[in-house]
């Protein structure tokens, strides 16, 4: 094989890694550009839609480049081409992920286990003046998704004093990283935020705490300020409080 060929195709594999990296770094600079205020919400998701198909198409040059280079062959930039594949598939997973989990979960921002009767923000109130989304339950139209989609999302209810369970409530928020806004014993009220680690999206919760005939009951419900769906991300927050206070 000629000199010429082997150096085009080592071409390939650097090619191929550069593309991958290109496709990593916009995937992974999305979020913290959108967080700094350097890009709005639409050129935040483009640069992840972009990425994404720029990191397909560095896998499949990659790939190819991997072929070519493997061991026993003339043709150097193996390892650059496998690190091309990995990259690459990287920066086009993350976003996939994604699209997969907001197809799988409902077009809603707002769960709560008290469909019925939710409790409601009083404190975050003012913090969410402009917010695109309200702090107002939509009722039925929400609630029957809710069921549907998440079955298991439940009240706690607790063996022991509502007292002692407004501890262990307000416990469970702090241990789950939540900035807490309003901790009101005398009404069994606990509000916090809490901030998504990539885009930093933030999300308000409210618990409340009410006493039953053989101990308390904690209510939470958990609304995205931005965004009709959520990808489940309120359900799972939900769910991980759940277990906490639980144990």
């Amino acid at each position: 094989m000629s000199t010429a060929l082997a150096n085009k195709l080592s071409r390939m594999a650097l090619l191929g890694f550069a593309a991958a990296l290109l496709a990593a770094s916009m995937v992974g600079a999305a979020g913290p550009a959108y967080r700094l205020r350097l890009v709005d919400l639409d050129v935040a998701f483009s640069l992840l839609r972009w990425g994404a198909w720029l990191g397909l198409v560095a896998v499949l040059v990659a790939l190819a480049a991997a072929w070519v280079t493997r061991p026993g062959t003339r043709n150097r930039g193996f390892m650059l081409a496998l690190a091309g594949v990995v990259c690459g598939g990287i920066a086009f997973g993350a976003p996939f992920a994604m699209l997969q989990n907001a197809k799988k979960a409902p077009p809603i921002h707002d769960i709560t286990t008290d469909t019925g009767n939710p409790p409601r923000f009083v404190a975050i109130v003012p913090l969410r003046s402009s917010a695109p989304n309200s702090v107002e339950y939509e009722g039925e139209a929400i609630a029957k998704q809710q069921h549907a989609a998440y079955p298991d999302i439940q009240p706690a209810l607790l063996a022991i004093p509502r007292d002692a369970a407004f501890e262990q409530a307000l416990n469970g928020a702090r241990d789950l990283g939540w900035e807490i806004v309003a901790a009101v014993p005398n009404e069994g009220r606990i509000e916090a935020t809490d901030t998504t680690s990539w885009f930093g999206f933030k999300d308000d919760i409210v618990v409340r705490v009410t006493p039953t005939a053989s101990g308390s009951r904690i209510d939470v419900r958990s609304l995205s300020r931005l965004g009709k769906g959520d990808l489940g991300k309120n359900a799972a927050r939900v769910r991980a409080y759940l277990q906490r206070i639980r144990q």
